[in-house]
């Protein structure tokens, strides 16, 4: 069982960590999706189990009790992980990140290359221009809209705020209701919690990331469901352009929680890297 642990910062912030602990074996950093608690979810810590991997995830600021931090970039979540990396005696990891983890996850493959092997990043959002392609396909960007003009904007949207059903397609619906259902319940454990995490994000999504994606340079594989309605495929077809060692893996019928489907090959292709 996944075990927890509150890792200190060098600035008096407390990122909460969870933990499956295998000492010595191959280590996957999960980067959540927005909003998550951070909590491990099954379908991960089963598929890593399969293949005698260690998986830990870390709360980002504001989510799952890890100490709120307004104004932080996308860079600065990975800048944290370091010392997560450290506290948990993990030399080196491979990462993956779904959804608003897919950001962080190329965040700290671009600041860690000496410690980061390569990242998986599934239904990730791309760098943010002012371009109209960057929003086509999206069935619910209200509120990234709304953080284009800064977080009181975003908290104030955050306000009224209602889920939208039609962001997901069918299959999306049905890993909802079967394998990925914790998943689900763990976004509204997030949710009661409050929007501040998910005010942050969004922000920093659409802010200055404080790196480039060409300063990755190790593998990437970007996987991507051709039907998502959250996170349009546009999106990754612009990390892969990017990316100087990225490589594209469509899934035409997949939604964006389906393609977590994915998570048990995206582990062997990271297990391939060591």
């Amino acid at each position: 069982m996944p075990h927890e642990q509150h890792v200190l910062l060098s600035d008096g912030r407390v990122v909460v960590v969870h933990d499956t602990g295998e000492a010595g074996a191959p280590a996957v950093l999960w980067h959540h999706g927005s909003p998550q608690t951070g909590a491990l979810l099954a379908p991960v810590v089963e598929a890593a189990a399969a293949r005698g991997m260690r998986v830990l995830s870390a709360a980002r600021p504001s989510y799952g009790g890890s100490s709120p931090q307004p104004g932080r970039d996308v860079a600065s979540v990975g800048t944290d992980l370091e010392r997560v990396l450290d506290a948990c005696g993990v030399d080196r990891v491979g990462v993956m990140g779904a959804s608003g983890g897919g950001p962080h996850a190329l965040a700290c493959a671009a600041l860690l290359p000496d410690r980061v092997s390569g990242a998986v990043v599934l239904a990730g959002i791309a760098p943010f221009t002012d371009e109209d392609d960057w929003w086509d396909g999206m069935a619910a960007p209200g509120g990234l809209r709304a953080a284009v003009h800064g977080r009181d904007a975003r908290a104030l949207f955050a306000e009224t705020d209602e889920f939208d059903p039609s962001i997901f397609v069918e299959p999306d619906w049905a890993a909802l209701s079967g394998a990925w259902a914790p998943l689900g319940q763990d976004a509204q454990r997030a949710e009661a919690d409050g929007a501040d995490g998910l005010v942050d994000d969004d922000v920093a999504f659409v802010s200055p990331w404080g790196f480039a994606l060409r300063d990755v340079r190790v593998p990437v594989l970007v996987v991507q469901g051709g039907r998502d309605r959250v996170v349009p495929p546009a999106h990754a077809e612009h990390l892969v352009r990017e990316l100087p060692f990225g490589e594209l893996w469509l899934r035409p019928r997949d939604g964006h929680v389906a393609v977590l489907d994915a998570v048990p090959v995206g582990l062997d292709w990271l297990l391939a890297l060591r």
